[in-house]
């Protein structure tokens, strides 16, 4: 008999859920905008508020559901860290519908039907990548993470344009190619521990050469599949491209809800390899600083702020996995300690970017010269970001997640990959100060303007910068929501990361 616990399940059931009762009201009210988007903001808040059962606990407490049979097999494992990701993920998702949210008057409103659409897509790939985190088997880890991924391709060729296309097939190449090294990946594994979970206990029973063999590939496998999700390199190619056609909510949601569904499924696998020991994932080290080093590189000759925040990506992504080269816990905690920085800066970041294009100003970065002036909150918010991606005061939280990625490398005695990381950090400070200078200036002349930050939305980008504008509502709410979670993880981190358990 399988055991099934709606409330453990509660967190990757509430969106899919939601998703369907935002299309059956469709039917009956296609143009029923706030209806859409206040059903999935409730299947979000029930979502969040099934991860406070094992949110914080001591390691090793974990609530289990789908066992078979007599709890000795259970398919869906919660713990403290998988519920910190989904909490994460939710909250992510919740910033995204915000900025999603329509800004145009009732009467200018042409395309309502794409609203049920677009948030339906939303709320299905929201619960792919909840569910991943606590998949303990090939076929629902394999099945959400899907999930999670191709709602996104249709949200990035939604708009229908010749950018938007290209870079929703581009998504959907390297989604079809990862999934592929994922599938072969779940065979080799089944096939090294003749079991189809992820546990500690069924790669134990790879005792004989060609078993912890096989089993060394599925993980290579599993790190080349997803590391095209995380935009590691060299899987990265498409990272630019999907960011710059996307609309910018859905490209938030990209950087976001897609990263931490992706480290979320890397990590359930890590956490059962203990028995191949450091040596087996040295290719992590590589990836790491060949990510980190080609994304700082590449983004500090980037005029536009999307495709620098896509490359920065790239950068972060190699911090993110640096810990897992120590293949342990403390590792993984580091990991998903230093996701959790990288996601709250990168979603204020992408706030910010959103909020100024819509604005007329545009998407370069001349574009955000003077706002200090001109919306000194949206500024505040966006240097906080940078100086926490760039590891800098006042951006504390990111420079706590750096130390956190940094340690267990250390301790383990990996002082060249240390050295490299370091280094890396000191040029990671370059691509983010270089847009920081253009905050802090204080030329926002009409002349000087109109020559430099034309953007690419048009308009009178001198009118852009000496004026004050208004945020949206939905906005303001979003880069509220960030901010302070940008605040409380630089003065209080120790809160965010206990989180973690």
């Amino acid at each position: 008999m399988i055991s099934f616990d709606v409330g453990t399940l509660l967190p990757a059931l509430a969106p899919v859920v939601g998703a369907v009762v935002v299309l059956v009201v469709d039917l009956f009210d296609p143009r029923g905008r706030r209806i859409h988007y206040a059903v999935a903001f409730i299947a979000l808040v029930f979502g969040m508020l099934g991860t406070a059962g094992p949110l914080g606990s001591t390691t090793g407490d974990a609530v289990r559901t789908l066992c078979v049979p007599a709890g000795t097999t259970c398919f869906y494992t919660g713990t403290a860290l998988t519920a910190a990701l989904q909490l994460a993920t939710l909250l992510a998702a919740v910033v995204t519908l915000l900025l999603a949210w329509p800004t145009e008057r009732p009467g200018q409103a042409a395309r309502t039907h794409e609203t049920a659409v677009t948030v339906a897509l939303l709320l299905a790939a929201t619960g792919g990548a909840v569910g991943v985190a606590a998949a303990r088997d090939l076929g629902s880890w394999l099945v959400a993470l899907e999930l999670a991924t191709l709602p996104v391709v249709a949200l990035t060729a939604l708009p229908g344009t010749r950018r938007a296309v290209a870079g929703a097939i581009q998504l959907l190449t390297t989604s079809l190619v990862s999934f592929a090294m994922l599938t072969l990946a779940a065979a080799c594994w089944y096939a090294a521990t003749g079991s189809p979970t992820f546990t500690t206990a069924a790669t134990l029973s790879a005792t004989s050469t060609p078993q912890r063999a096989l089993l060394a590939l599925a993980v290579v496998l599993v790190l080349g599949g997803i590391g095209f999700k995380l935009s590691l390199v060299p899987f990265h190619a498409w990272t630019p491209a999907a960011y710059a056609g996307a609309p910018l909510p859905v490209t938030v949601f990209l950087a976001g809800v897609s990263k931490v569904a992706a480290l979320a499924a890397l990590l359930v696998v890590i956490s059962a390899v203990t028995v191949l020991g450091q040596s087996a994932l040295v290719v992590v080290a590589v990836l790491a600083i060949a990510s980190m080093t080609l994304g700082n590189l590449v983004a500090l000759r980037q005029d536009d702020a999307v495709r620098l925040l896509a490359w920065s990506t790239i950068a972060q992504a190699g911090w993110v996995v640096l810990p897992l080269l120590t293949v342990s816990a403390v590792g993984t905690r580091a990991s998903a300690g230093y996701l959790l920085t990288y996601l709250v800066a990168t979603v204020v970041a992408f706030t910010v970017v959103v909020v100024t294009v819509r604005t007329a100003r545009g998407r370069d970065l001349q574009a955000y010269r003077g706002m200090f002036r001109t919306h000194p909150w949206a500024a505040g918010a966006l240097l906080l970001a940078l100086t926490s991606l760039a590891g800098l005061p006042p951006g504390l939280f990111g420079l706590i997640g750096k130390v956190l990625a940094l340690r267990p490398v250390l301790a383990e005695g990996w002082w060249v990959v240390g050295v490299l990381a370091a280094g890396n950090a000191v040029l990671g400070v370059a691509v983010y100060l270089r847009w920081a200078r253009f905050l802090l200036q204080s030329d926002g002349s009409p002349s000087s303007a109109s020559e430099e930050g034309g953007g690419e939305r048009g308009g009178d980008p001198g009118a852009a910068v000496t004026t004050r504008v208004r945020l949206h509502p939905s906005h303001a709410v979003a880069l509220a929501i960030g901010s302070a979670a940008l605040v409380i993880g630089s003065v209080q981190p120790q809160w965010l990361l206990g989180l973690l358990g």
